[in-house]
């Protein structure tokens, strides 16, 4: 499986400045790119007619060879995946305001977006933890990076593939691309249902909570400050606003990341599979009142799951989404479906046998037995 490894560039004053240089010259010539293609192909720009139209005036430029097939691979790409999106109506229907202003112009890129550097423009130095890369300067080398030492194993062991240059917030950082061996999948001899909320980040069948109380004060803390500073309306504002917005994203990355480590260790020891809700679409199909509609589009749950589901990849411990209707509603002992079974948010009582329990659990208990019934589908031998 591929996954990706950050470290973190210290370049000298004179170093940054010369990646400064050269990631706002390859944008610039990105945007020439893609005007070009804009305007003699639409959206349908394939490497070869870009090559053959633009290949020269790029080494004019001062473009080294990997340097110009780069640019023009990234133009392609960010046309193929804006046709995806608008062939999936991600961008809305035909004639929507927001799909004919994506189709209606070039795509444009920022100053300091990343850039893709292969093994022919930048070379590691895993001992003296240095890179050599290609600047619009030619060669820079000594460049000084740093990085955990479990990143950096990564990086010598199973680095693969191409590297991409980001400036961020001032930082600089290479984010590698690296190709880890995935652990062959065991046969599960049970399963662990999770059901994913808001007060509990994540409860299990095994009656394991992930409580989201500190983290519900922590955002709630987080509220007010941004309402504080939208009331100065200044740009210092706006850009105080931005790096609090970033701060609270990292802080739930941190705590998703935290959760799914636990969930598949303990999937791993016992050596069951772990089932998921398939929550797409929740935003569109549940509604909540006004004071909860900022917590509900604001918590990443699909994060939660794809942390769980690529971790769970690398041991080899299966995964399963099942239909997540009624869940907290459906009694597993008798099979009862009812919205009275759950009289309140915390608390799950059948009205048919009586079985009574926390919600929460009752839900991955459901997810658990509906993991089992789709499991024995999913291995059930071919007909004759």
């Amino acid at each position: 499986m591929k996954i990706v490894v950050q470290v973190k560039l210290l370049p000298a004053p004179e170093q940054a400045s010369a990646l400064e240089a050269t990631l706002h010259a390859v944008n610039q010539a990105v945007n020439d790119v893609s005007r070009a293609g804009f305007e003699a192909h639409g959206l349908h720009g394939d490497v070869k007619r870009l090559r053959s139209a633009c290949y020269a005036d790029l080494k004019g430029c001062g473009l080294g060879a990997q340097a110009a097939q780069h640019v023009i691979k990234r133009v392609v790409d960010a046309y193929t995946t804006l046709r995806s999106n608008i062939r999936h109506g991600n961008l809305g229907r035909p004639g929507s305001k927001r799909r004919v202003k994506a189709e209606s112009k070039p795509v444009e890129f920022r100053p300091d977006a990343a850039h893709t550097f292969d093994d022919r423009c930048l070379s590691w130095n895993y001992d003296a933890r240095t890179v050599s890369i290609w600047t619009m300067h030619g060669r820079m080398k000594n460049v000084q990076f740093t990085a955990s030492p479990q990143d950096l194993k990564t990086l010598v062991e199973h680095r693969q593939g191409e590297s991409d240059l980001v400036l961020r917030d001032g930082k600089w950082f290479l984010i590698a691309t690296c190709d880890v061996p995935e652990k062959p999948q065991f046969e599960p001899v049970d399963w662990i249902g999770v059901d994913r909320g808001i007060n509990n980040l994540a409860t299990t069948s095994d009656a394991t909570h992930y409580s989201g109380r500190r983290l519900s004060r922590y955002r709630r803390w987080q509220a007010r400050k941004k309402a504080e500073i939208q009331a100065k309306r200044t740009r210092s504002a706006v850009r105080l606003l931005k790096k609090r917005a970033k701060k609270e994203a990292r802080h739930a990355k941190h705590i998703n990341h935290a959760i799914a480590k636990d969930v598949v260790a303990v999937a791993q020891r016992t050596e069951r599979g772990i089932a998921l809700e398939e929550l797409g679409g929740i935003r569109e199909r549940v509604t909540v009142r006004r004071d909860q509609r900022a917590a509900q589009s604001s918590w990443p749950f699909a994060q939660l799951g794809t942390f769980i589901a690529y971790k769970a990849q690398r041991v080899g411990v299966p995964v399963l989404s099942v239909d997540a209707a009624y869940t907290s509603q459906h009694c597993p002992l008798c099979g009862h479906t009812e919205r009275a079974n759950r009289p309140t948010r915390d608390d799950f009582c059948c009205r048919r046998c009586g079985l009574a329990g926390p919600a929460d659990v009752v839900a991955g208990v459901n997810v658990r037995d509906r993991a089992r019934s789709a499991w024995v589908f999913v291995n059930m031998p071919q007909p004759a």
